[in-house]
């Protein structure tokens, strides 16, 4: 492995491509309205930072002047304001994929004025091989630097970036400064994936394997614009664990030592994926106070939960596909990258979400949700049936192929306005067949082998809230006696009532 100087020019060390040097505001000139554009960007690492801006900027003297540019944009998964945030702000995205967690691109898309693709996160590289999307016209993908024999060096995500360099017809690289040098060897990029019937089973059995290399390829006469820039990732602060967090971690941590016990999981557990937020980490706080041993995470988000259990050596290795930091951890990583560097390990998207892999290795996924039903089926989206929070993101790939899949929540929401459990979700994401364990700070029901009216009776008395209890008992015992097929009981003409409720009174509670 070769570490970058620091010097601003020694970044591109490619002779030929130091000659493609820009200002943002020229590279933007070069991508047309219509153009489908893959911009690189997973939980708000390794994002262009400047080229979107400027952009942002010409759309916005376009529409000025009555003139419509839009462009559909594609990334690994959520961005940051630089990105998302500067085009919807502008109205410059006609199609949003694949996930997305920006608040004004949130509002055009729930008020109908952008369009929005919500894609399993490990689908999206090979929907797009297959052609399934149109053609990708552009790709803007930040890296650390450019070699002399054109390799790139990736940033803080790698996401879909090989598949947009592949698959362009015109690239611009944005190079960063910022991104630390020693993250150099880091990743692990796979190139032996093929279309069907040509796929060959992906070489990996332990999460920390590397089965490929550490640098991104693409066809250099592609390459229009360089673009220099000296910007940090957005790294948003997570709230400190608060009581409803630790008792959901609490749970969950009984549970699992209940497996070990059981003899279904070794001390060692199985690999961890963990989805991004505060209850997360509260989870993974948990675990590094708790009694497992050189655990392994096998996921596709690396947050300060895990960055701490990897610094105490509770976990033992980590394999992700993006760095979800916040700025005291982003600080403690680059401190000590090189510990960090002989224990992470960061991966195409389609690599750490791949559901062959998933269920080889045997993970332990552990994803957050809006609201579950009583028969277990989750809601990860949307809103009252029809607004869209986020995007299901890497939950699906996961807990249809995991060996445990669980899922977290508040017993409610919006202080006790709405409950999280309900007789019927609004809209659904993962079924109950993918849905083997619900946790609230309730409780922890384990649904596993069971029917659907003995998981109802278990979801409502060990995760529901007092408040609502009783209501899900009583719609529930009603079903029983009035709904027309008794398998999975529902009354049609009150599934939905309490969301009803909701959106006309302000609360689920009569």
């Amino acid at each position: 492995m070769r570490a970058l100087p620091m010097s601003v020019t020694s970044r591109i060390q490619h002779e030929g491509l130091r000659q493609r040097l820009m200002t943002a505001e020229a590279a933007a000139e070069l991508i047309p309205s219509g153009a489908n554009v893959g911009m690189s960007g997973f939980t708000g690492a390794g994002y262009p930072k400047a080229v979107p801006q400027a952009l942002a900027a010409r759309i916005g003297r376009l529409h000025a002047e009555g003139r419509g540019f839009r462009i559909g944009l594609w990334t690994g998964a959520s961005t940051a304001p630089e990105l998302d945030g500067a085009l919807a702000q502008v109205d410059g995205v006609g199609l949003r994929m694949p996930f997305q967690s920006d608040p004004v691109g949130r509002a055009r898309i729930n008020a109908g004025e952008m369009e929005y693709t919500d894609i399993h996160l490990g689908q999206v590289a090979q929907y797009v091989w297959f052609g399934y999307f149109g053609k990708l016209d552009v790709a803007v993908v930040e890296v650390a630097g450019i070699l002399p024999d054109g390799r790139l060096i990736p940033s803080t995500s790698v996401g879909n970036n090989k598949t947009w360099l592949d698959q362009a017809d015109k690239i611009i690289l944005e190079v960063n400064r910022r991104v630390p040098a020693a993250m150099e060897g880091m990743h692990d990029v796979y190139y032996g994936t093929a279309l069907p019937p040509h796929r060959k089973p992906i070489p990996i059995t332990a999460p920390d394997q590397r089965i490929g290399e550490a640098y991104l390829h693409c066809d250099l006469s592609k390459v229009v614009a360089v673009v220099e820039t000296d910007q940090p990732d957005r790294n948003s602060a997570f709230a400190e664990p608060d009581a409803v967090s630790q008792a959901i971690a609490g749970h969950l941590l009984e549970f699992l030592q209940h497996e070990v016990a059981r003899g279904r999981l070794s001390p060692e557990l199985l690999p961890l994926q963990s989805g991004v937020g505060n209850t997360a980490n509260a989870v993974l706080a948990g675990l590094n106070k708790g009694p497992f041993e050189r655990l392994t995470a096998f996921t596709e988000v690396l947050q300060d939960g895990m960055l701490d259990m990897l610094a105490s050596g509770k976990l033992a290795s980590a394999s992700a596909t993006a760095l979800s930091l916040s700025p005291a951890a982003q600080a403690r990583f680059e401190r000590d990258l090189d510990f960090y560097r002989q224990r992470i390990v960061l991966r195409p998207q389609e690599i750490s979400n791949h559901p062959e892999l998933i269920r080889r290795l045997g993970v332990i996924a552990m994803n957050a949700m809006i609201e579950c039903d009583i028969y277990g089926n989750v809601n990860s989206t949307h809103v009252m049936g029809s607004s869209i929070m986020n995007g299901i993101g890497g939950s699906g790939d996961f807990a249809r192929n995991a060996y445990l899949s669980i899922f977290m929540t508040p017993s409610v929401a919006k202080g006790g306005a709405i409950s999280c459990i309900v007789p019927m979700v609004s809209h659904v994401d993962n079924t109950e067949h993918d849905v083997q364990v619900i946790v609230t700070e309730q409780g922890l029901a384990d649904l596993r082998g069971l029917s659907p009216k003995a998981r109802a009776a278990l979801v409502i008395e060990r995760c529901a809230h007092p408040d609502y209890r009783p209501l899900l008992r009583d719609y529930f015992e009603r079903a029983r006696r009035g709904a027309p097929g008794q398998h999975t009981p529902h009354l049609l003409g009150e599934a939905f009532a309490w969301h009803q409720r909701y959106l006309q009174q302000g609360r689920m509670l009569p």
